[in-house]
């Protein structure tokens, strides 16, 4: 399926789970965080000797998220609870008590804090660039916005598109702070990270707007990288033209 149709879709599941009123979420949950330190992160590659390895890969990257984020809650004295993680080698008639959604690559259910993982499509399947590690941590990222109070906040209220792209753009800048602080034990060179922003713009859903233009995207996800930190990913007090 198109890259742009499979990265709209993301995490259309956990929006459409629960009917949502929105409000703004808490500001900095991550108040006296600081930066997500350095991690030593194993990234296996996707492939071995011509066979594919989509569910070692990705039990490899969820291990090194849930490292990472346990401690930097531990270190703001946060409640922290790892996701549940499910993979499933093609899709199912329902997920999360719903149909399984058409078009969707990788996904959180916000309800049951599940990660869900198909290993085929074209989100993961022939893939050596950083696309499935960055899918990952976006989806990772939900679980922090579940966790930090974020979601609930994001369910209240009226519900609009722009707020709907504030959620998911903060996801994408979670995952980019995971990335920051992963880089450098990764193998992997600055032609990987372009490739990756790349992507990433190609899959900005300019039409539909839901999870915010390929430009909104990669800023967001650049931010989390450059910085490491969570609290600049506050998209909630962000300009409108940041979050567009």
């Amino acid at each position: 399926m198109p890259l742009i149709k499979t990265a709209a879709a993301l995490s259309a599941l956990a929006v459409v789970a629960t009917p949502l009123k929105i409000s703004p979420a808490p500001r900095d949950p991550w108040a006296g965080s600081g930066t997500l330190p350095a991690q030593s992160c194993r990234e296996p590659a996707l492939i071995s000797g011509g066979v594919a390895r989509p569910q070692e890969y990705l039990r490899a990257m969820v291990k090194c998220l849930d490292k990472a984020w346990n401690g930097h809650f531990a270190k703001a004295r946060k409640p922290f609870s790892k996701p549940k993680v499910v993979y499933f080698d093609a899709p199912q008639d329902r997920i999360c008590g719903l149909p399984w959604p058409e078009g969707i690559a990788a996904f959180y259910c916000t309800a049951r804090r599940t990660l869900v993982f198909p290993l085929t499509g074209d989100w993961i399947e022939g893939r050596t660039d950083l696309l499935p590690l960055k899918v990952a941590a976006h989806e990772y990222g939900h679980h922090l916005q579940t966790l930090t109070g974020i979601r609930a906040a994001y369910e209240r209220g009226r519900a609009t598109a722009e707020r709907g792209r504030r959620y998911e753009l903060q996801a994408d800048c979670l995952s980019g702070v995971f990335l920051g602080a992963a880089w450098k034990s990764l193998p992997r060179a600055a032609k990987d990270w372009a490739a990756l922003l790349e992507t990433v713009k190609a899959s900005g859903d300019d039409t539909y707007r839901t999870h915010g233009t390929g430009a909104s995207r990669v800023y967001w996800l650049t931010r989390g990288y450059t910085t490491a930190k969570p609290a600049s990913c506050d998209t909630w007090s962000a300009p409108a033209s940041r979050v567009s």
